[in-house]
């Protein structure tokens, strides 16, 4: 009896089990409805979720190269495959135009699509379920006006068994941790808002956290920085130990421009993030900055910055360098370039990614560069990819590190010059 009532146990467990995994793996679907009419919105609500989509950065993961905006496609890369982006314009067939503000709300909140199946966590719906009623309906509002867009994304490339979805729901019992932000009455108002910014809509901590090994970010290191899209999310609790420590006027120029007199420019996946907070109001950034200045860890200041020593003695790559250098790059960031004054261009000796540990972005700005965007030409810089090849990337790196920082020599630098080369031509 003993035995039959342990099996009996073990049994009613497996069953208990079975029905808590079906539970938590499929999702009813929410009725679809008839595309709303743009003027049926309160154009005031319309306004303010223009803010919150820009705060949110929703066009840059769901709008393509040269694709249509907020119309998908976008791949996106992750550790386990490529994930392309949906559209999200009111296109009733592939976008969501059939939709309810129901079904918008629980796909921000809990990752789950109106008919039912999970989004992947690409999807930052992990920080999204912060976002306050109000936002939500404001943000439904803003993209149910937008320009319906007859696009399919691609379908997803994903490893067995991610390539199914229902196992997604086991990994949101991890991670997933549902409700409204709750304010913190002992800290300020703007305080409470740059948190619920940076940890909600702004979801900083998807890129500038790492992963594990199921891609969730790993407990106790959120901030402390991470890889997207082959470019280094630097750490955002160690502002403190740059070169030239930054300052909240510095971080709000730098959010608002993509380039700080003191640190570097924007560039890859963080530069259309500074394009969207261009628009929203200063205040909002404000609140982004302040946060993440109270957020600071202590820590060992980087040396001080220094300049290019003439007569130093060089390793045969530096050399190299050096005359790349002076061939491509003098004329805007030499020490007695122009530009630096012209252009607000600093010194590299500031420069996050000449100073950084590894040569990651150093290498990717010198290959993919900044691109033109109109009118604001402060913040480009022409790619060197096509003029040059891995090892001279290398030597020009060899050269900039040390002719313009105190730290040691970086290691490897080719064979990351050529690894990020295969990666980004892939992309």
């Amino acid at each position: 009896m003993k035995h039959k009532r342990l099996g009996f146990g073990a049994a009613g467990i497996a069953l208990a089990g079975l029905a808590i995994a079906i539970g938590v793996m499929y999702e009813p679907s929410i009725d679809p409805i008839g595309p709303p009419a743009p003027a049926s919105f309160d154009p005031k609500l319309v306004r303010e979720g223009a803010r919150i989509v820009a705060l949110g950065d929703c066009i840059v993961c769901h709008t393509a190269k040269d694709g249509k905006p907020f119309a998908g496609g976008l791949p996106l890369a992750t550790p386990f495959g490529t994930i392309y982006a949906t559209n999200i314009t009111p296109d009733p067939e592939t976008g969501i135009g059939r939709w309810s503000q129901e079904a918008f709300a629980r796909a921000l909140r809990r990752g789950i699509s109106r008919d039912g199946h999970q989004l992947y966590p690409a999807f930052p719906y992990i920080h999204f379920t912060r976002i306050s009623d109000h936002d939500i309906a404001a943000a439904y509002a803003y993209l149910m006006t937008r320009e319906p867009v007859d696009a399919s994304a691609p379908a997803n490339d994903l490893i067995f068994p991610l390539n199914f979805r229902p196992p997604v729901a086991f990994w949101n019992i991890l991670f997933l941790r549902k409700g409204e932000y709750q304010p913190d009455t002992t800290q300020s108002a703007q305080w409470n808002r740059g948190k619920l910014l940076v940890d909600g809509l702004g979801h900083c901590a998807s890129c500038h956290s790492p992963l594990n090994a199921i891609g969730g970010e790993q407990a106790g290191k959120a901030f402390d920085g991470g890889i997207v899209d082959g470019w280094e999310a630097p750490p955002l609790n160690a502002l403190g130990n740059a070169v030239h420590p930054w300052t909240q006027a510095q971080l709000v120029t730098y959010l608002r421009t993509g380039r700080a007199s003191e640190h570097g420019a924007a560039a890859g996946p963080m530069l259309p993030v500074t394009r969207d907070l261009a628009t929203v109001p200063v205040e909002d950034v404000e609140a982004i900055t302040s946060y993440i200045l109270s957020i600071q860890k202590p820590g060992t200041a980087a040396p001080s910055a220094m300049t290019a020593v003439a007569g130093k003695t060089m390793t045969p790559g530096e050399a190299r360098g050096s005359a790349l250098f002076q061939a491509s790059c003098a004329q805007c960031h030499g020490p007695a370039s122009p530009m630096q004054a012209i252009g607000e261009r600093p010194t590299l000796a500031f420069s996050t990614a000449v100073n950084a540990d590894t040569p990651r972005n150093a290498i990717q700005m010198m290959s993919n560069g900044i691109g033109w965007h109109g009118e604001d030409t402060l913040n480009y810089m022409p790619s060197f990819i096509d003029q040059y090849d891995d090892q001279q990337i290398a030597d020009l790196a060899a050269y900039i590190r040390g002719a313009y920082s105190n730290r040691p020599a970086w290691s490897d630098v080719e064979a990351m010059a050529a690894k990020l080369r295969k990666e980004d031509s892939a992309r």
